[in-house]
């Protein structure tokens, strides 16, 4: 499995983060519509993402769910029949909550920063440091907190879990 090490933070303004990282990206920033269907899942997440009609994506993950930088391991499958896919997953496993948001991607060298709109909730902001695969934890690690720094999220910020959780009133 992929893995990275991932963070994700209450920020109260999305379009200050977008100023800081402006001048730190590697590329120019892309913005993405993500509807996220998560399924019922004792052994990890399982989530159906769909950016348009005909493409979509099936991502299980396995991650901690505490606060600050911490380890995923993921895999990800293309799906061009994301609407079918998500009735037989619901019929199959059962719901477990929807995500709806819009999100601007910035990669800072090999970071993906999300600074995301979430419906119902509010503004977020994500990192993920991409590991490679023999790279340890702790590398990733590093590399977090120092972006964190760089762009003021304090570690009062840092939310646990993930946002269906937050919609579901499990976390904080």
């Amino acid at each position: 499995m992929a893995r990275n090490i991932e963070i994700k933070a209450r920020v109260g303004s999305v379009s200050a983060l977008a100023e800081k990282l402006n001048p730190m990206a590697t590329e120019a920033p892309c913005t993405i519509f993500q509807d996220d269907t998560f399924f019922t899942c004792d052994n990890g997440r399982l989530k159906l993402r769909v950016f348009a009609p005909g493409s979509g994506q099936l991502i299980f993950y396995q991650r901690q769910d505490t606060q600050g930088p911490k380890e995923s391991f993921y895999v990800l499958s293309e799906t061009s029949s994301p609407d079918s896919l998500r009735e037989a997953l619901s019929l199959a496993y059962g719901v477990a909550g929807r995500v709806r948001k819009n999100r601007l991607l910035y990669l800072v060298g090999r970071t993906r920063v999300h600074l995301d709109a979430v419906e119902g909730l509010g503004q977020f902001m994500e990192l993920e440091v991409v590991l490679k695969d023999d790279e340890t934890a702790e590398a990733g690690v590093q590399e977090a907190e120092l972006l964190m720094q760089r762009l003021g999220i304090h570690p009062s910020q840092l939310i646990e879990g993930a946002y269906v959780d937050l919609l579901n009133g499990r976390r904080s």
